[in-house]
């Protein structure tokens, strides 16, 4: 099943993610298949993160919260708030190649 993670910053820890940046990308790409897309929810100036978003392949809740838990970084206390909950793929629309 797809697992939708929804993560929103401190508003206070611009630095924090800068810093913990190249092992969070490390971290991603350990996930290997289970990664569905993953990348930053951007302020209205669209280059300042704001948060991000994972779709995960996971067995259940509980594995895809795992999955939240162990990324750089939430253990670096980035986020002000995570929500995992199951996610439908219903239409995949790929850029043009």
């Amino acid at each position: 099943m797809i697992f939708a993670i929804t993560c929103i910053d401190r508003p206070d820890a611009s630095g924090v993610r800068a810093a913990t940046r190249p092992a969070h990308l490390e971290y991603l790409k350990s996930l290997g298949k289970t990664l569905v897309v993953a990348g930053p929810f951007l302020a209205d100036d669209g280059a300042t993160p704001t948060g991000s978003l994972l779709l995960v392949e996971a067995a259940d809740k509980a594995t895809a919260q795992a999955i939240a838990a162990g990324d750089p970084y939430a253990a670096a206390g980035l986020f002000a708030s995570v929500t995992v909950q199951p996610y439908r793929l219903v239409f995949l629309n790929p850029p043009a190649a």
